[in-house]
């Protein structure tokens, strides 16, 4: 499995160009290092609408489910930093789904990520659409212009709402997920247009109401990365110049 693990957090939301900055300083130097102290986190990716919108595609990588209702984790959702509480407010439209990985196959990480948010047909338990992504997305890392293919599922941990997510106001979450990585950007964008478009993957097993996306890679890091980032002091508050 190319994924670092057995699950995956993937999230969206949509940040104003106004916050982008403080925001990507925050989120690159003080809440990566901190999700990626905690064990079981293997990889932090983000990336920015390619398109020029203000969404954010995040993902992390872990080493199984179980990390999302870990102590550590928990303990970080339920105690946010100040910097972390005065960010939170301004991640519009969470979409925050918390997945097992059911399919992966070439590289995570690239240039370019092409994200699809999906459920199965009415009726249907998703057997029928996970046999027939299965042959496709094996086969897209080798696209001239594609360099991996994943399939996420949902699974909702048996734990109660958290602190961010109360500052955040509550979070929705997306019941499958497909992540196509790659290196053009027009072969991504014909894949949207083609096998990921919703006509193609109703043929699949899909239900109508997909949402796609095409995103640009704004930062990727390891544990390995972080362990050695000094600590970043936070802006001060406007209440506090």
């Amino acid at each position: 499995m190319s994924m670092l693990g057995q699950a995956a957090l993937a999230m969206w939301w949509d940040m104003a160009g106004a916050m982008r900055a403080d925001f990507e300083h925050w989120h690159s130097h003080e809440h990566f290092p901190e999700r990626l102290a905690i064990p079981g986190f293997r990889r932090a990716s983000r990336w920015s609408d390619a398109r020029g919108g203000e969404g954010v595609f995040q993902m992390y990588e872990l080493e199984d489910h179980g990390v999302l209702s870990s102590g550590p984790y928990l303990a970080r959702l339920n105690a946010p930093s100040p910097w972390s509480t005065r960010m939170m407010p301004h991640h519009r439209n969470m979409v925050r789904s918390q997945c097992g990985v059911l399919e992966s196959h070439g590289g995570v990480t690239a240039r370019h990520a092409l994200t699809v948010r999906l459920s199965p047909a009415p009726g249907s338990d998703g057997d029928i659409l996970r046999q027939q992504l299965a042959p496709l997305l094996a086969q897209l890392p080798g696209r001239a212009g594609l360099t991996g293919a994943h399939l996420l599922q949902h699974r909702t941990p048996a734990i109660a709402q958290t602190t961010e997510q109360k500052i955040r106001g509550g979070d929705s979450f997306a019941d499958w997920v497909l992540v196509a990585t790659g290196y053009d950007a027009q072969a991504l964008q014909a894949l949207e247009r083609a096998e990921f478009g919703q006509a193609a993957l109703a043929t699949l097993g899909a239900s109508p109401g997909s949402v796609s996306g095409l995103y640009q890679l704004s930062y990727s890091a390891t544990p390995v990365d972080t362990a050695s980032v000094p600590p970043f002091s936070p802006p001060a508050s406007e209440a506090d110049r």
